[in-house]
């Protein structure tokens, strides 16, 4: 199994800037893609940016220019720095991992606990 475990979630005023990570552990064959998506209560979880297993990335257009996305494939880690942060911006985070394990045939998506990042005025 994948096992993911999310950190750098907090409170910070408008225009700030944060920076979430994500490590992912277990007994992990090979990771495919890495990402982030926001939910916000009662709302659909939306991708917010997600990098593949090489470099090419994508974003969600609300991000653009303020977010990237970023991994170190040698800790199996994804980071999210997010900067110009908005009200908006506000919501839980949750760390996305398409990986394969020893034990498994296909690849899988795995989700972490969540962390919630608010913007404030």
């Amino acid at each position: 199994q994948v096992q993911l475990v999310e950190s750098g979630g907090g409170l910070v005023q408008a225009g700030g800037s944060l920076r979430l990570s994500c490590a992912a552990s277990g007994s992990i064959f090979s990771i495919s893609a890495m990402g982030w998506y926001r939910q916000n209560s009662g709302k659909q979880r939306d991708l917010v940016a997600r990098i593949d297993s090489g470099t090419s990335t994508n974003y969600a257009d609300s991000v653009k220019g303020r977010f990237t996305i970023s991994r170190d494939i040698a800790k199996n880690t994804v980071y999210l720095q997010m900067n110009s942060l908005k009200l908006e911006d506000t919501g839980v985070y949750y760390c996305n991992v398409v990986a394969k394990s020893y034990s498994g045939a296909l690849f899988s998506s795995y989700w972490g606990q969540g962390t919630q990042v608010t913007v404030s005025s």
